[in-house]
This record gives structure tokens, C-alpha cells and sequence, in this order.
């Protein structure tokens, strides 16, 4: 037990107006249960299935053997039907990523060739209006020269 010499409430006390009792508390600690207990109560509920059992030692062990052998079907049955799921679902997943890989890329190669095809489109009206502002000036010298 410890001694509580300072509670929430005597914080506005000051130092030597610090009340002159010591109350006695208790300190709760909560844990999250684990599978460690679980299979504490297991193994003392099988022990006590045992001795408290109405058949001969001889059937008690087949009868436990039988349900063992259930569980241990059971139990791969399931892992097998979680490793399918798995399996399954990792396929699954990886198509979808290859798919929106591909229709990345797709969609890449389209703006490359857009931007391409726009940079071509420009070099091509930049060639054109200078063709165009050469003549001009051809002819605004010609036009000059004549005044």
C-alpha cells in the first residue's frame, strides 16, 4: 500500500500551508488480457473435464484422441481456406496493379504524343509566320526604295 502525501485537490496549498494528514490509496493497473490466460483456463477446464468425467480412463483418452484429430482437421481445413483466400486475393490485387500500371503508362505515352504533336504543330506556324514577316519586310524595303 502507499501513502498518498498530496492530493489533485491540495495543489492550491502552498508548501507550509500543506494540510498535515496522509490518506492511503490504491493504484489500479489494467492490462489487456492475452492468450496466456485463455489457455490457463483451458488447460484447468480440461483438467477438470478429467477428473470429473463419467467414462473409464480408456475411453476419455479415444474420446479425446477423437476430438484432437477434429480439431486438427478443422484447423487445417481452415488454414487451407485462408491460405486459398490469400492467394486469391494477392492474384487479385496484383492484376489490378499491372492494370492501372499499363493504363499509366497508356496515359503517358498519349500526353508524350500529344505535347509532341502540339511542339511539331508550333515549329510549323513559327516557320510559317516567319515565312510570312520575311515577305513583308521584302516588301516594305521594296516599297521604301521606290519612294
Amino acid at each position: 500500500m502507499r501513502w498518498k502525501t498530496r492530493t489533485d485537490e491540495d495543489d492550491w496549498y502552498d508548501e507550509d500551508d500543506e494540510p498535515d494528514y496522509m490518506e492511503p490509496y490504491v493504484i489500479v493497473e489494467k492490462q489487456e488480457a492475452g492468450i496466456g490466460p485463455f489457455l490457463i483456463g483451458l488447460a484447468i477446464g480440461a483438467g477438470a473435464a478429467l477428473l470429473f468425467a463419467p467414462q473409464s480412463g480408456r475411453q476419455t483418452r479415444r474420446g479425446i484422441a477423437r476430438s484432437a484429430r477434429r480439431a486438427q482437421d478443422a484447423a487445417q481445413d481452415f488454414v487451407g481456406d485462408v491460405s486459398g483466400t490469400v492467394a486469391d486475393k494477392f492474384r487479385e490485387v496484383r492484376a489490378s496493379v499491372e492494370n492501372r500500371i499499363e493504363a499509366t503508362l497508356d496515359a503517358v505515352d498519349d500526353k508524350r504524343r500529344r505535347v509532341s504533336n502540339a511542339f511539331h504543330a508550333g515549329q510549323a506556324a513559327a516557320r510559317e509566320a516567319r515565312g510570312e514577316l520575311e515577305q513583308r519586310i521584302a516588301e516594305s524595303k521594296a516599297a521604301y526604295k521606290e519612294t
